[in-house]
C-alpha cells in the first residue's frame, strides 16, 4: 500500500522560511509527476508546485519567486523551501504523487503565517 507522508509544517513569522518535506512509501516505482497543493481555510485545494516529466518545474505566480521545489534524484521524495512567507501562504500543505495512472495524497501538513 503506498503512503505519501508530509512533515516541516509549523508556524512562523512573516517574512520567515520553512522547508517541507515529502516522502512516499510503498511502492515498487518511481512517481511520473510529484508536487505540492495548499488549502486555506474555507477555500479551495490549489496548485503550489511540481516537478514534471523529465524536470520540467512549475510554479504557481503566488509563490515564484519565494517557494523552491526539489527532488532527490530518482526517488519518491520531494521538498518545498519557502521564503518569504506571507500570512496569506497559511493553509494546509498537501503532497501528490503521480504514477502509473494514479494519483497519491498525503494528508496534510500545517503552515501558518502569523505574527
Amino acid at each position: 500500500q503506498v503512503q505519501v507522508v508530509e512533515s516541516g509544517g509549523g508556524l512562523v513569522q512573516p517574512g520567515g522560511s520553512l522547508r517541507l518535506s515529502c516522502t512516499a512509501s510503498g511502492t515498487i516505482f518511481t512517481f511520473d509527476h510529484m508536487g505540492w497543493y495548499r488549502q486555506a481555510p474555507g477555500g479551495e485545494r490549489e496548485f503550489v508546485a511540481a516537478i514534471v516529466g523529465g524536470g520540467t518545474i512549475r510554479y504557481a505566480d503566488s509563490v515564484k519567486g519565494r517557494f523552491t521545489i526539489s527532488r532527490q534524484n530518482a526517488k519518491n521524495t520531494v521538498f518545498l523551501q519557502m521564503n518569504s512567507l506571507k500570512p496569506e501562504d497559511t493553509a494546509v500543505y498537501y503532497c501528490k504523487g503521480y504514477g502509473r495512472g494514479h494519483d497519491y495524497w498525503g494528508r496534510g501538513t500545517q503552515v501558518t503565517v502569523s505574527s
